[in-house]
């Protein structure tokens, strides 16, 4: 199969006869050999290639390597929240909530205040009935898979908050919370990190290919408690330690947009650039479990006004 993509650029006039022809002289035909389409788990595939391509990409058809899927980036699936609390201290009940938002308007940055009263203003669920919570222990306890396809049906980005409340009249909780993770779960078995710990800036891997989560951000709403953000390892907030200092308390975690269809494009694997020559390359390929793999090389010259690709395609079985 062969295809033709057309760029469309503005360049100066003195540049227009230069770039009425290719800057390449490839062929996007090229021709695929394999040593072998029916292997055994722990051989592995060898391939040799004739033609001239610019550039050839390899999807071996694994998970994360699909060509079908390379520029997917939601999917339906189950998306489901995890995370592990302790709570220390004192007892208070309600004092964790776990909520969630599909009409919170954001963080604005620099302006507490403001993001403060989009929090109040903004419809949450508490959803912290679907979690299994801390009852006071030094050991964290894991909240079990809390699945949010009711969210996900309504198609909106959402927002996760952790809400913590201090109660006057006694010892309030420290709370701790590490683990977090928001995945999709697809039928197929795959699972996409959506959300983690880390920071907006730090990259989790899906099957290889690199996403980020938008990272937490505390607010206090009332008195001076908050959440300490450890960025890729944990939230922490401590109220007041004795009855005699305790008066109300609120403050947030909050992390988000959240997609929860969200995926990673499934990635292939460079076999060639255009300084390479097709006739020297040694390609090995080596599938870890059994099934049956549509494997697809995808090849082309690549042009001031145009890329042209053809693919080549084997169906490999693994047993």
């Amino acid at each position: 199969m062969t295809k033709k993509i057309f760029l469309t650029t503005i360049i100066p006039a003195c540049l227009l006869i230069a770039c009425s022809k290719s800057l390449s002289t490839a062929d996007p035909n090229f021709n695929v050999n394999i040593n072998a389409t029916d292997i055994a788990l722990g051989d592995t595939s060898r391939f040799s290639f004739s033609g001239n391509p610019d550039v050839i990409t390899f999807y071996s058809g694994e998970i994360g390597s699909r060509y079908e899927y390379r520029n997917r980036d939601t999917a339906n699936g189950t998306p489901l929240l995890r995370f592990r609390t302790i709570r220390a201290n004192g007892s208070q009940q309600g004092s964790l909530a776990v909520m969630i938002s599909d009409n919170f308007e954001g963080v604005l940055v620099n302006d507490t205040p403001a993001t403060v009263n989009r929090i109040a203003a903004a419809n949450w669920t508490d959803i912290s009935s679907r979690a299994t919570l801390s009852s006071g222990s030094t050991t964290a306890v894991a909240s079990g898979n809390i699945d949010l396809s009711d969210f996900s049906a309504n198609n909106k980005p959402v927002y996760i908050g952790f809400r913590y409340k201090g109660f006057a009249g006694s010892a309030q909780s420290k709370w701790t919370i590490d683990s977090f993770t928001v995945k999709n779960v697809l039928n197929d078995g795959s699972s996409y990190i959506i959300a983690n710990m880390n920071a907006s800036n730090v990259a989790y891997t899906n099957y290889g290919v690199s996403g980020f989560s938008p990272g937490f951000a505390a607010f206090r709403s009332l008195n001076d408690y908050y959440w300490v953000v450890s960025s890729g390892t944990s939230l922490v907030i401590t109220g007041a330690t004795s009855a005699g200092v305790a008066a109300p308390a609120e403050a947030w975690a909050v992390i988000g947009p959240l997609n929860l269809r969200k995926v990673t494009p499934d990635a292939g694997r460079a076999v060639k650039v255009a300084t390479e020559k097709t006739e020297e390359l040694k390609f090995t390929h080596r599938y870890t479990t059994p099934g049956s793999y549509n494997a697809i090389f995808l090849g082309g010259k690549i042009s001031a006004r145009e890329s042209e690709y053809t693919n080549r395609s084997f169906q490999i079985t693994v047993k």
